[in-house]
């Protein structure tokens, strides 16, 4: 009898709120480098060179693409209270 395969997460859900925790899988983590060292750029050559409004959007189309890969490769979000079985 085969069991049925759970899904790899790459990111797990939170136990309290809405949202997701930190990465359960190598994958998580890379793209949670990648994120921070794009943010590091855009820190580095964005602000200085077209301003804080530039570096603002730049980070928010960043925190975009972070959402749209933890919705993609993460658990289907809800709001979650917890262990229920406490």
């Amino acid at each position: 009898m085969n069991l049925p395969e759970r899904k790899a997460y790459w990111f797990p859900a939170k136990r309290y709120g809405w949202g997701w925790g930190p990465p359960s899988c190598w994958q998580g983590w890379a793209v949670m480098a990648a994120f921070a060292m794009l943010v590091l750029l855009g820190a580095l050559r964005v602000l200085p060179r077209w301003g804080q409004a530039a570096f603002l959007i730049y980070s928010l189309l960043l925190c975009m693409l972070l959402m749209a890969v933890c919705r993609a490769k993460g658990e289907p979000p809800r709001w979650r209270w917890g262990d229920k079985s406490r």
